[in-house]
């Protein structure tokens, strides 16, 4: 009870900051008419474009609750739906905030020219979105584990037609999960084909055709892709990682009820866990960005003057971004540690009974500690593949120099590289997690690394708000001095950015693998001398592999038709008399309009496949071919996901390197430079469409693997 007390507290803190967060981000002026009126557009734009996605996916989300409540549990489509809500409701939240933290983190550049108080700005709006993810997250599982009875709840849950017994909560908690990867997935492939159609139509047309700069407002594609930056960076992240935060208590859970049936104690603290180490990391990741946001409001405290704005300075002023979020990252981390150690210490001390506890009450907080060193490692590659300050970007936008092939073939390379890396920190920390605490220790490790999900989210969040403030920076014609800042924050952002993608696939993998564990399970073991379930799962795992490819060449192709016709939408208005001149305004909701349906047009096909996948083979064929189908998709995904988050994030910021003048005697408008706007437009699709897709993917399956197991053993056709 006092866990549970605790946990609601840390909510309660966290909702009330989101809300004085929210208050204080209002109360920021947004700057001149011009800026006013294109953060209004935004906001506008990216309010209609949600409200729109959600009415076409409304009633895919009741059609799955009302089978779910149907034929598994009479009460799982409830939860379905309220994970569904959860979900939408924390997206709602981000997104208000990172449309107003736009143009007020560009206004604050403008009047202060301090970069600590711009980054300062920029993390408040980022704050919202970050706290908001744990805090819903973890209160929905709250509310569906003490309304099911807990850890020892051994209610049979039936569906109103199917009479197949299952274990209520378990299911319950599944699905509640599946709510939540269901709208992560339709966000992150609407989201992904709105901004990346936009953003490659308007580099094509107004960089390379008419040599236009970065987000110039006569291009009514940048404005599109302002939005887009929004439905996808702010939204699509929002509902992917929560869906990551969920899914990973779920494993645990699902374990944990596997390993400790005839063991109560046991069984009541390794259920315990991993509500002290979701509460703990949202604690630990207030602390993290508040101290980096308070550091920074006494960097420069400005005092208004009749005659303008006096700068007290207290501490020197913040040159380098990537450290300050780097400082927010190693504080949530340390705190976590410190969190993890005393919560294995206090519920597993006096345990008897932890046979898959090799070294004791110590085992669990070692996993942990893996699932937090994996992270920051992981964020340690991306950022060394991805960040302007090392060799691999240098390397790339060198590269530029010989044209297209070039590009386009190194960072290829450099995306191959940088796999190897992460997938060993990933595959060592599982077996070594494995060997101590066993299958619970490898879902307890994908809960520690994204146990401060709070701050890997509000740091995440930064890199768009950085973005948008440097658009509307350009497109309202700023002094260029504002757009060094916002420039500064954006490289820094997409590199968190990439980050966080690292992020969210390295949990996925822990986290899928621990499902997959589950899912073995949850059915009557098969025969593995039999040939034929070992010919099933190897066939499955081909197929799985297969999915990989298929699913990346619809998020693809989807995307590329849009920016086909937007690009030819976007031409077509640059020769309209005075657009070019900038005396007559393009049609922006024109654009607007086709970016919107043109996402919409192709989210649905690609966003059920992963739902409908085990489905397909599990009734045919049973279990055996959906447990190779988990395998397969899982060791195709984590690597294709690597693989094209670091490349895409590596084409980005080389073309940003050349921007910035920092390659010697080339600059915007060069050879080099419209050949690396080709490597990104190469690398918006894989980075921002494929990339963020592939983790929500193999957990969707797993999840829903997991809650027909035993149908697929019972009702197969074969």
């Amino acid at each position: 009870m006092i866990l549970y007390l605790a946990s609601f507290v840390i909510i309660a803190l966290a909702l009330l900051l989101v809300f004085g967060n929210f208050i204080n981000l209002k109360i920021q002026r947004e700057g001149n008419k011009s800026m006013v009126e294109l953060a209004a557009i935004i906001r506008s734009g990216a309010k209609t474009f949600l409200r729109r996605e959600y009415r076409i996916i409304f009633p895919t989300i009741l059609i799955v609750a009302a089978l779910y409540s149907l034929f598994r549990e009479s009460w799982s489509g409830l939860s379905f739906l309220f994970g569904s809500f959860m979900s939408i409701t924390a997206v709602e939240i981000g997104m208000r905030a990172g449309t107003y933290a736009n143009v007020r983190t560009t206004n604050a550049a403008r009047q202060s020219k301090s970069m600590s108080r711009t980054i300062r700005i920029a993390l408040l709006g980022g704050s919202l979105s970050g706290f908001t993810v744990p805090a819903f997250g973890l209160l929905g599982f709250l509310v569906i584990w003490l309304l099911s009875g807990g850890a020892h709840s051994d209610t049979i849950g039936y569906g109103l037609i199917l009479k197949s017994p299952c274990n209520a909560l378990t299911i319950r908690l599944t699905t509640y999960s599946l709510g939540c990867s269901l709208v992560a997935m339709f966000n992150r492939v609407a989201g992904g084909n709105y901004t990346k159609a936009a953003d490659i139509s308007a580099d094509i047309v107004g960089k390379n055709i008419y040599n236009m700069p970065e987000d110039d407002s006569r291009m009514p594609n940048s404005i599109a892709d302002f939005i887009g930056d929004c439905v996808n960076d702010i939204a699509g992240n929002i509902s992917d990682l929560l869906e990551s935060f969920v899914a990973t208590p779920t494993a645990c859970i699902l374990i944990a009820t596997q390993l400790f049936k005839d063991n109560p104690s046991a069984l009541t603290v390794a259920c315990m866990l991993p509500f002290v180490l979701a509460a703990g990391g949202l604690l630990s990741s207030i602390i993290g960005v508040y101290t980096v946001i308070i550091q920074n409001r006494r960097r420069t405290k400005k005092v208004l003057r009749p005659n303008g704005v006096r700068k007290v300075k207290y501490w020197p002023e913040a040159k380098d971004p990537g450290k300050q979020l780097d400082m927010a990252t190693y504080i949530s981390a340390l705190i976590m540690m410190g969190i993890a150690l005393l919560g294995s210490y206090f519920l597993f001390k006096n345990i008897p009974g932890l046979d898959d506890f090799r070294w004791g009450w110590i085992s669990p907080w070692i996993s942990t500690l893996l699932g937090i060193i994996s992270s920051v490692a992981v964020g340690k590659i991306t950022e060394y593949y991805t960040s302007t300050k090392y060799k691999p970007v240098k390397e790339l936008a060198e590269m530029a120099t010989e044209g297209d092939a070039f590009v386009v073939t190194k960072g290829d390379a450099i995306g191959s590289r940088s796999v190897i890396l992460p997938v060993l920190v990933i595959g060592i920390s599982m077996i070594v997690a494995g060997l101590l605490s066993g299958t619970y220790g490898i879902a307890i490790a994908a809960l520690g690394m994204l146990s401060f999900v709070g701050t890997t989210v509000s740091i995440d969040a930064f890199g768009p708000i950085a973005d948008n403030a440097g658009g509307i920076a350009e497109s309202c014609h700023l002094d260029p001095e504002v757009r060094v800042i916002t420039d500064e924050l954006d490289a820094v952002g997409n590199t968190t950015a990439a980050i966080g993608k690292g992020n969210a696939i390295g949990s996925a993998a822990f986290a899928t693998v621990a499902l997959i564990m589950s899912y073995i399970g949850s059915y009557p073991k098969s025969d593995f001398d039999n040939p034929m379930v070992i010919i099933m799962i190897i066939v499955g795992g081909i197929i799985g592999g297969g999915l990989i490819e298929y699913f990346t060449s619809l998020l693809t192709d989807n995307t590329i038709k849009s920016a086909k016709l937007m690009a030819e939408e976007g031409e077509r208005q640059l020769r309209i008399p005075g657009v070019l001149e900038g005396t007559v305004k393009p049609d922006y909701n024109r654009v607007i309009g086709m970016a919107a349906d043109q996402a919409l047009k192709y989210m649905f096909i690609p966003s059920i496949l992963a739902l409908v996948s085990p489905i397909v083979f599990g009734f045919p064929f049973g279990p055996e071919i959906v447990l190779g189908l988990l395998g397969g998709s899982t060791i195709m995904a984590i690597s294709r996901a690597i693989f094209n988050g670091n490349s895409g994030g590596a084409f980005d910021n080389a073309k940003k390197y050349i921007e910035s003048g920092l390659l010697k005697g080339y600059k915007k408008g060069s050879a080099a430079h419209k050949a690396s706007v080709v490597g990104d437009t190469v690398g918006d699709t894989r980075k921002d469409v494929v990339g963020v897709a592939l983790d929500i993917f193999i957990k969707t399956m797993s999840t829903v693997a997991n809650t027909l197991a035993p149908v697929f053993y019972s009702c197969r056709l074969f």
